[in-house]
């Protein structure tokens, strides 16, 4: 699958179209195809391991990100589930925050079902990843 990933901070220069393995849902799960994600001021101050302190702190990563794929806010389908997910099936419409294991950059996305919710029937895919962390 195609990702939009980060190995150093930096400016938006740093960021590269590439192809990663595909996440798989564990547990309590549910992989997600995203259809649309939004960005915002938590995406930019990671991008560039801002404030320096959390670096220091253990929250961003050191010399780099630990989380390689960026992007918390997200819309879209529901493709698989892990075995204890409950609330969700394949194909159900979601929205939500993907915390901070981020990762929405991606065409797919594996989120625990307690971070997403049921897309409002009313609102476009766009509309939907624009709320959970900005909105």
């Amino acid at each position: 699958m195609k990702a939009i990933v980060q190995d150093r901070y930096g400016s938006p220069d740093v960021l590269e179209l590439r192809e990663v393995d595909q996440p798989v849902a564990a547990g309590n799960e549910v992989l997600v195809r995203v259809h649309a994600a939004a960005v915002n001021a938590y995406d930019w101050h990671l991008m560039r391991g801002d404030p320096y302190i959390a670096r220091l702190m253990g929250g961003f990563g050191f010399r780099g990100p630990k989380t390689k794929i960026r992007g918390r806010d997200l819309a879209g389908r529901v493709e698989a589930v892990g075995s204890e997910v409950s609330r969700f099936r394949p194909g159900d419409e979601v929205y939500g925050d993907v915390g901070d294991a981020n990762g929405a950059f991606a065409e797919y996305v594996s989120v625990p079902e307690d971070l997403v919710e049921p897309k409002p029937a009313n609102l476009t895919f766009e509309q939907a990843a624009a709320i959970p962390l900005a909105g």
